[in-house]
């Protein structure tokens, strides 16, 4: 159902269970992904399998459902010769979607509207790389209208995910300035850096003092970099964290497939927990039964502030 307090008050109150890869669970749907507009290609093709992602996260104990609009952006969508027009109309349903499938179960459901790095447009894995070679202002430019569409479809918060680099970062608080939505700021992270290799407090530092921002932390990254990243992110801001790794597995580009051992385990939450983590959920290859596992030790724990 809609929340009836904001996202902000609510991480004052309890630790909220976010959900996990939107892409992966599609697949096991039967989507095909291949496209370079990925899981967003489905808002005008299949948006009924989007929604049935959602709902399979929202009945596996996810509070906080995450949009199909990664690498959602009108220069995406142009490619495929859909207009301006169309491209934000489809942003605005990826809102809805999830709005609608946080509507079929009893326990309030935030929506956060995803707003995926530069590079996630690229389709290339340039997210991980980050240092486009692009002036912070051509960043701006380039998020600000993507922004202000996902803003008016009303999500709880704006996820600024899978930030490789400060320059990106600096970007994407300047454009969500006056939008009028809160947000989170989450780095994809190698260990104690970001992935374009700056030291991560000061990439958390840029959130600090921004009443805007109301987390910050890591996603997309391995499980065993969540706990140090967590501890400098609340350390250095003072804000609640978000934490929400990949399953551990790492993507063979060659291949084209995924390789090695699963290494996310719900049990970690606790640790997260104790850092600071407020928002915790998974990112790459994490389902709705890992997300279910991970909704029940949360839930086994305490709910007010540590």
């Amino acid at each position: 159902m809609r929340p009836g307090r904001t996202l902000g008050a609510a991480l004052a109150d309890e630790v909220l269970v976010l959900d996990g890869g939107l892409s992966n669970q599609l697949e096991k749907q039967g989507c095909d992904l291949s496209d370079a507009l990925w899981s967003a290609r489905l808002l005008a093709d299949g948006p009924e399998r989007i929604e049935a992602a959602h709902t399979a996260y929202a009945r596996a104990g996810a509070r906080v459902l995450t949009t199909a609009s990664y690498q959602a952006t009108f220069e995406g969508f142009a490619r495929r010769g859909i207009g301006h027009t169309e491209a934000a109309r489809l942003l605005a349903r990826s809102v809805a979607l999830a709005r609608s499938a946080g509507e079929r179960v009893e326990r309030e459901i935030w929506v956060a509207a995803s707003v995926g790095p530069y590079g996630a447009m690229l389709a290339d894995g340039s997210e991980y790389r980050g240092r486009y070679g692009l002036s912070a202002g051509a960043l701006e430019r380039f998020h600000r209208p993507r922004i202000e569409v996902l803003a008016e479809a009303a999500p709880d918060v704006l996820a600024l995910e899978t930030v490789p680099d400060t320059d990106e970062a600096e970007a994407l608080l300047r454009a969500v300035e006056g939008c009028g939505v809160p947000v989170w700021l989450s780095y994809t992270v190698d260990g104690p850096r970001t992935r374009a290799g700056q030291r991560l407090a000061d990439a958390f530092a840029l959130a600090a003092g921004r009443d805007q921002v109301v987390a910050v932390g890591v996603n997309c990254c391995a499980p065993e970099d969540v706990g140090p990243a967590v501890e400098i992110a609340a350390a250095v801001t003072g804000k609640p964290v978000v934490a929400y790794p990949n399953s551990g597995e790492g993507w063979d580009a060659v291949a084209g497939n995924w390789r090695g051992p699963v290494t996310f385990d719900p049990a970690l939450a606790g640790r997260w927990r104790a850092a600071g983590a407020r928002l915790i959920g998974g990112c790459c290859r994490v389902g709705p039964a890992t997300i279910a596992s991970l909704a029940s030790v949360v839930e086994r724990e305490p709910h007010g502030r540590e």
